[in-house]
């Protein structure tokens, strides 16, 4: 999984008494010690453990949106607690984990939290955001504002005419293809997430629009995958063009109010004042779950699919190689051969969700560090291992041997 990074630089230097009045002695000093013109990833882990619950109630910050939740809430029952053959609490405390959900066949069969975290809080996404974005596309095109996932992107941003992305399809968006040139490297100060960053926008132009039109074209559009947060920012920019509808507002009408979400969510916005599609929805765990089980059964609200008949199949299947062999990039969720997909996050987010075993596992961490290849590959076994108690509660049991 490549690196995300907040879209805007995070300034500190006070904040309202409103917002410290919901936080404790301890939380508001450590978020207080925020680094000045410094990001998320110069961040300790105890100023991180204190900030990734907190991002939408910082002023100074970020400035974000409500995603509105409705009267109805989407039940999720306790089930049975489900035996998985491993130390689940070791397992938390090496992912420092804040909150673990898994919900097998409509119901909990586990849930526990950590790092001071609850139930009633809500933890930042990260990349798992981009999983919401691409949902809107597929709602924006069954809704009838845009046509075609092969239409032109300019057709729906014409800022970007004239630029490499001219030529580029809604599709090549999703799948991270467009094949114009982008540098993800945060140890570069010049790669153009930091570029990005520091970019200040054209009078009356968005601030992702403005920064990338001018990036130049690496190869033919189609032919080559490279992760860009900033495209699904552009996939953001695009939703509301075609929509006329705010990305939290248009969640909100066909996610979180239909399907029944327990909690508002908030999503921040950029520089000029758009949801950093990319990025930074914050949610309960029990709705990032909500959210698979969303998925799970097909998009279903009021009995009718809010995505195009076959959106679900192609967003969540290998449509790009990422070079790692049994795993895929589809419309902006990471792909497994064996048909279970997921959405993904710097610092241990995550939903991972397979149809097969009817299951949604969602969590919620402060890893040590951005990305670690260890604590990846750790928690990737922690899903077999679910998978695995899966299925051995669903094997047929062997008939008793019958007597000579």
């Amino acid at each position: 999984m490549k690196k995300l990074i907040l879209a805007i630089i995070l300034v500190i230097g006070g904040a309202a008494g409103g917002f410290w009045a919901t936080t404790d002695d301890d939380m508001k000093a450590l978020v207080s010690s925020l680094p000045t013109d410094a990001n998320v990833l110069f961040w300790n882990t105890a100023q991180r453990d204190a900030a990734f619950r907190t991002l939408d109630r910082i002023p100074i910050l970020a400035k974000s949106n409500i995603i509105e939740s409705g009267d109805d809430v989407f039940a999720l029952p306790k089930g049975p607690a489900i035996k998985i053959g491993t130390n689940v609490d070791a397992y938390m405390k090496a992912q420092r984990t804040a909150g673990l959900v898994i919900v097998h066949d409509g119901k909990i069969r586990f849930e526990k939290y950590g790092l001071g975290f609850s139930g009633d809080g809500k933890w930042t996404s990260f990349s798992v955001a981009k999983s919401f974005t691409s949902t809107l596309v597929g709602a924006a095109i069954k809704d009838g504002h845009i046509k075609s996932i092969e239409d032109k992107v300019s057709a729906y941003i014409p800022d970007l005419k004239g630029s490499a992305y001219d030529d580029v399809t809604i599709r090549q968006l999703l799948t991270m293809t467009s094949g114009v040139k982008w540098n993800e490297d945060y140890a570069d100060p010049k790669s153009d997430v930091a570029l990005f960053n520091q970019h200040k926008a054209k009078d009356g132009m968005d601030v992702t629009v403005s920064y990338m039109r001018t990036l130049p074209r690496e190869a033919p559009a189609g032919t080559k995958w490279v992760y860009k947060t900033g495209e699904t920012n552009l996939i953001g920019v695009l939703v509301s063009s075609a929509t006329g509808k705010k990305l939290s507002d248009y969640l909100t009408e066909k996610v979180w109010v239909p399907f029944g979400m327990e909690q508002d969510a908030t999503w921040l916005l950029g520089a000029t004042g758009h949801e950093i599609s990319g990025c930074c929805v914050q949610a309960s765990v029990r709705d990032f779950a909500r959210f698979g089980q969303f998925m799970l059964g097909g998009a279903i609200v009021n009995g009718k699919s809010i995505l195009p008949y076959d959106w679900i199949a192609a967003a969540t299947t290998k449509q790009a190689g990422i070079g790692d062999p049994g795993k895929g990039y589809g419309f902006q969720w990471w792909t497994y051969d064996d048909g279970s997909y997921a959405a993904q996050g710097i610092f241990g987010q995550g939903i991972f969700i397979d149809p097969k075993r009817k299951l949604v596992i969602a969590s919620n961490s402060n890893w040590p560090k951005a990305t670690d290849d260890t604590v990846g590959e750790q928690r990737e076994a922690f899903y077999r291992a679910v998978q695995a108690a899966v299925d051995a509660e669903t094997a047929p049991v062997a008939p008793p041997k019958q007597a000579s």
